[in-house]
């Protein structure tokens, strides 16, 4: 685990206390929970009759999870999200007005062609600090310290454990609703079937079989990017893989267990992103699971990981969001206030030092790129010192190209290469004084045969046109050439480059590869 910064924020707290205590300033609050203060408008004096109640009741450490609930509320609302043209006009749609995923994708298929490209854009954005009530906030701390003091598997949680996995109100952008006591009481009573009512992995098993039995994944939510409330999902029993783990957060967090959200933005060797639910064993260890689909200790992630990280509650104020730099804008998810890279707990991991082309002298952060959907996407960050930069806990066997982030765009700033398993870089420079010709099977990832009259199986499509390109700081287009019955062949080819091999009309889901020993390998 990963706890620097929130054992900093757990200390600072205490050493508050103990200079207020000093002092006689007993009034005075902790600087983070005074700027949420001033932040919150007219729902102060709810944050404030919150802080007032554990001053009345004298006790100091709920107070303390107090602090570090308000002193962190920063950002955390509740998101709602429409479909828009390019324009930002409005498109109705709802995700749940089609019986199936396919009739739904069909008529969104059809929208497009009506409007043009759409997408989901946040439409409101509803502030905890300017909304949440005592009333909420006392209910989740007493709860959670019930569950953290009552519950036989919780009781060897440090206090920043406690309160960086157990506390915190909300799993994402969901609306708030009281969930704690709700799931404290449905499993007051699985510690009397448990073979070891101590271990918490066996806890959190008894809880996620029980949770598939009332919820469950349907595609349909990926049109739905609101994430659901409590109340929606225990009414509808469906959502998308954040309804699954917020739900799982919900039911695991109110009976005292470590849960977290982790997650890689991206995939290194495929398209798309994933996130999971974690447990914090009893030994420290964590253990990836699926909330409502697979417990701890039987979940396998699907793909390559080049970072994995971890959501959580509080600010974190070494994310690249804090520090100076010479850049305002970061992309996307990396601008996040309170996430921490956990990929040493998943992976074997490499720290490198890469070379860069001439950077400007307005650039001081470089990224590192994988290759997902058809785009490089920056997947870590690093300062930029003589035209390196050196990014920490990178996965291995891995294909990445450096970035630089102009004019909000992911411009490349040198060629790919593959970090190998010893943590040595092997560089994808396509030699165009040596070309050859090569043979195509398939656009991603093939078992690789050979048929009785000694030619490759094909498995891309006839009759259908692919383009071929090589990457050097930028895709080049080798040439186009249309399928037939078996391999595809390209002439004059540079040697030792990487590769993309497109069909016109794609989704750009194509894998990119190397040409080994004259065999395709993926990456």
């Amino acid at each position: 685990m990963h706890h620097k910064s929130v054992t900093v924020k757990i200390v600072n707290f205490i050493s508050y206390f103990a200079l207020v205590a000093g002092c006689g300033v007993a009034s005075a609050y902790p600087p983070d929970v005074s700027k949420t203060l001033d932040a919150a408008g007219e729902n102060r004096a709810e944050l404030e009759k919150a802080l007032q109640h554990y001053n009345e009741t004298g006790d100091t450490l709920k107070l303390k999870a107090a602090y570090y609930l308000i002193g962190n509320m920063g950002d955390h609302c509740y998101a709602t999200y429409a479909l828009e043209d390019t324009s930002g006009n409005e498109i109705a749609f709802n995700a749940l007005d089609y019986p199936d995923y396919e009739k739904l994708t069909a008529s969104f298929d059809t929208l497009e062609t009506n409007h043009g490209v759409l997408d989901f854009e946040r439409k409101d954005k509803i502030m905890d600090a300017e909304t949440i009530t005592a009333d909420f906030l006392i209910n989740q701390i007493d709860y959670a310290f019930r569950a953290w003091n009552e519950r036989p598997w919780a009781k060897n949680l440090s206090f920043a454990d406690f309160c960086a996995y157990v506390l915190p109100y909300r799993g994402s952008n969901e609306p708030l609703e009281p969930w704690r006591q709700i799931f404290f009481d449905k499993y007051a009573h699985i510690a009397d079937s448990m073979k070891n009512p101590s271990d918490p992995v066996e806890a959190a098993a008894f809880i996620n079989d029980d949770i598939k039995t009332w919820f469950g994944f349907d595609p349909r939510y990926y049109y739905h990017p609101t994430d659901q409330g409590l109340s929606e999902m225990m009414d509808v029993g469906l959502g998308r893989c954040e309804d699954m783990m917020n739900v799982t957060i919900y039911a695991m967090r109110a009976n005292g267990l470590a849960v977290t959200s982790d997650y890689t933005p991206y995939w290194a060797n495929s398209g798309n992103n994933h996130a999971w639910n974690a447990i914090l064993a009893a030994d420290g260890k964590v253990i990836p699971f699926m909330g409502a689909e697979s417990n701890p200790g039987e979940y396998r992630l699907a793909n390559k990981l080049a970072k994995v990280y971890r959501k959580m509650f509080a600010d974190q104020p070494d994310n690249l969001i804090f520090l100076d730099r010479k850049q305002e804008k970061v992309p996307g998810w990396l601008a996040g206030r309170s996430y921490i890279d956990v990929t040493a707990d998943y992976e074997d991991v490499c720290e490198i030092t890469v070379a860069l082309a001439d950077a400007p002298d307005s650039v001081d952060i470089a990224y590192l790129c994988v290759f997902n959907s058809g785009e490089w996407k920056p997947i870590h960050w690093a300062r930029i010192k003589d035209n390196t930069a050196t990014f920490t806990d990178m996965g291995k066997d891995i294909a990445y190209i450096p970035a630089l982030y102009l004019n909000e765009e992911v411009v490349p700033v040198g060629e790919p290469f593959i970090l190998q398993t010893d943590c040595n870089q092997r560089p994808l420079s396509a030699d165009t004084s040596r070309v050859r010709s090569i043979n195509l099977i398939s656009t991603t990832r093939r078992k690789q045969e050979i048929s009785t009259d000694g030619v490759s199986t094909s498995f891309l499509d006839k009759g259908q046109t692919y383009e071929l390109f090589y990457m050097t700081d930028t895709w080049v287009s080798i040439g186009k050439a249309v399928a037939g019955d078996g391999p595809l062949v390209f002439d004059s080819v540079p040697s030792d480059g990487l590769y993309w091999l497109v069909a016109d009309g794609s989704d750009k889901e194509e894998r990119i590869f190397t040409v080994e020993d004259g065999k395709q390998v993926w990456w």
